[in-house]
């Protein structure tokens, strides 16, 4: 203990050092001290003081400017450092990774975790008090392939039980989509995922929902976070035995429950009779076979996988990112379907919330379809369908509804408009949908909604379109796609099987995917969209960022590539209303719109160390497809350059 004193003794001074030489943030001494104030673990104490020791400044600003906070998709940061110590090396662990998380408040650890899962309980304990008092509180855990994921998994279960709740924890890892299925199928409280979506290979996260099967939103959110802030050590006292909670795992039996309600989605499963398009798909090392595959099997698919992406592997060593957004991900499937003249390439990311597509062509080449015409083509398919079907008719059509996202095509507003259909946009991240969703169910009376949960499709559907909203579909940009109310976060399993039927029907009526999509471009204008990002790490990077935002809202633009700006939205005033009348919340995005009908929007990422740009373009219905194509991309190209050149100034 002597040693231990003299030796924080000379850290500390090290540390105010740096701070006075500017090499250190105060934020990140402070930070620092919070951290070993609050553990007892010896790794914590050896990894400050390796780094100290070597002058690395830079990484412990990096791992302690801040404490993590919930942002879009929760709790999320490195769970490996950019420099590995000693300490945190250790014996090493499985697939290579160090044998302990990354130490620091910035980061994904036993001590951050640990904070939000106690957090977390407090809240769902004060709430489950107040409105079913002496009842165990349920909450749901599940995790993704990452490094630590069934570490921290395990972690949280413990802490669960050991205050008090009864946990149901998936036996191995399983898609996001799932636990929040599984969430609203046990009625549980709330529920855990860790799993940083696509992120890069050094990040995990902490996900947390809540009673509904979505992602905390306000005012649970704030008022989780403020209790997660308030616990500054790790230590915690276990109830007595006879009050802990029960740990429950679940296993292929609720895979079986899960799966047998997707097929419920499908509108026309009698197209598989004929045995579909030949699929190729890749889970990117990550949970996406569990369900995609013996799914699309079920339903007579003819469909393979990539045996070297099968593993589930933390490291996604056959890509460079695990991100289904960007074209390398799904080389090596596109190289297998080339080989065995497969029509078709679906890959998922780590958690299977996201989805990407490459369809073969006129040409006999396979093309990438961006998340906003992955989301078009389905989009018109389920409005097409509906009203086709009768779903939908003159009788109800007023509650037939789509939600997207600001940021996402305006093509599928044209869409659904077209349809007659109502169009919901809302703020990026989907649990601004799920809210949704949450409302439409609740405005049913509460009488006819009793057992809600346990119906069929059809009843719950018939319930919407005659009391509520009937959500006929929803997405955003960023290949994220939902098609259902039983799940309340977006999911890849759903849509792998919805797009699988898409393209039956496309062969059906003898046409290729992407003569569909030409199609829509034909009788709504072509749509082209373009998703830029500025990266900026680390402290400095936060506070860059954040400067960048801020400037649009303070200084707008009032000229961009030679166009007057003709309107400015700027969401962070927080003063405006969607199409339903619900005030939006206020967020740091803005949207410029220009005299000759192109826009783009602005908006930090919630996840990510980067400031994330989106811009639109529009061409004129019943023009030629290709040289609006290429007019509509060339007026994109243009519009970034100036965007670009401008943030540069600005920053």
């Amino acid at each position: 203990m002597m040693y231990y004193s003299a030796s924080m003794n000379i850290l500390d001074e090290s540390l105010m050092n740096a701070v006075k030489e500017g090499k250190l943030l105060e934020s990140s001494r402070t930070n620092i001290r919070l951290l070993l104030d609050g553990t007892k673990s010896p790794i914590a104490r050896e990894a400050v003081e390796e780094l100290a020791a070597a002058g690395e400044w830079q990484e412990l600003n990096d791992r302690f400017y801040k404490t993590l906070a919930f942002g879009t998709g929760g709790l999320r940061g490195r769970t490996i450092g950019s420099i590995v110590t000693r300490a945190e090396q250790g014996n090493g662990g499985v697939n290579g990774r160090p044998e302990y998380p990354c130490v620091g408040t910035a980061c994904m650890n036993y001590f951050n975790v640990g904070r939000a899962m106690r957090g977390l309980i407090i809240y769902v304990k004060k709430h489950v008090e107040a409105t079913d008092p002496g009842r165990k509180p349920r909450l749901v855990i599940g995790h993704d392939t990452r490094h630590f994921s069934r570490d921290f998994a395990e972690f949280c279960a413990k802490i669960g039980t050991d205050l008090g709740c009864d946990i149901y924890l998936f036996d191995s890892p399983r898609a996001t989509p799932e636990i929040s299925f599984a969430i609203r199928e046990l009625h549980a409280d709330s529920g855990v995922v860790l799993t940083a979506s696509h992120n890069p290979s050094h990040d995990n996260g902490f996900k947390a929902y809540f009673n509904d099967g979505a992602q905390l939103v306000p005012p649970h959110d704030k008022a989780v976070i403020k209790e997660v802030n308030s616990l500054t050590s790790e230590e915690y006292e276990p109830l007595p035995e006879d009050r802990r909670g029960t740990l429950h795992v679940l296993d292929s039996s609720f895979d079986r429950i899960y799966m047998d309600r997707l097929k419920t989605v499908l509108l026309r499963p009698e197209l598989f009779n004929r045995g579909g398009a030949k699929i190729v798909y890749s889970n990117l090392h990550g949970t996406g076979g569990h369900i995609i595959v013996p799914l699309l099997k079920e339903l007579g698919c003819n469909v393979q996988t990539v045996a070297a992406q099968d593993v589930q592997d933390g490291r996604f060593p056959t890509v460079a990112s695990p991100n289904p957004e960007n074209p390398p991900a799904l080389a090596l499937a596109i190289e297998q379907a080339d080989a065995s003249g497969a029509d078709i390439v679906i890959a998922t990311d780590p958690d299977a919330d996201r989805m990407g597509v490459a369809v073969r062509g006129e040409d006999g080449k396979m093309h990438l379809l961006t998340g906003n015409q992955i989301g078009s083509l389905l989009a018109w398919y389920r409005c097409m369908s509906m009203s086709e079907l009768g779903i939908i008719n003159d009788s109800n059509r007023s509650r037939a509804v789509m939600v997207k996202t600001f940021v996402t095509t305006g093509l599928q507003d044209a869409i659904g408009h077209h349809f007659g259909y109502e169009v919901v946009n809302v703020l990026t991240g989907f649990k601004y949908i799920a809210q949704k969703l949450g409302k439409y169910e609740q405005a049913i009376p509460a009488e006819k909604r009793e057992g809600y949960r346990r119906m069929s499709e059809e009843q719950t559907r018939a319930l919407r379109l005659e009391y509520s909203r009937y959500f006929v579909f929803g997405g955003e940009e960023s290949y994220g796609y939902l098609a259902q109310d039983f799940v309340r976060d977006k999911d890849a399993n759903s849509a792998a099987i919805i797009f699988a039927e898409l393209a039956a029907y496309a062969e059906s009526i003898g046409k290729s995917l992407l003569e569909l999509l030409h199609e829509l471009f034909e009788q709504f204008g072509v749509y082209l969209e373009m998703g830029k990002s500025l990266v900026m790490e680390g402290a400095d990077g936060a506070a860059r960022i954040a400067a960048l935002a801020a400037s649009y809202s303070s200084n707008p633009p009032t000229e961009v590539d030679g166009v007057t700006v003709s309107g400015i939205r700027d969401f962070s005033r927080g003063d405006l209303v969607d199409a339903e009348g619900d005030p939006i919340p206020a967020e740091k995005m803005i949207f410029v719109d220009l005299a000759d009908g192109r826009s783009f929007a602005v908006r930090p990422s919630g996840t990510e160390p980067k400031i994330k740009y989106y811009l639109f373009g529009h061409g004129k219905p019943g023009a030629p497809v290709k040289e609006a194509l290429t007019e509509v991309q060339a007026s994109l190209d243009s519009l970034w350059a100036a965007v670009e050149k401008d943030a540069h100034s600005r920053s």
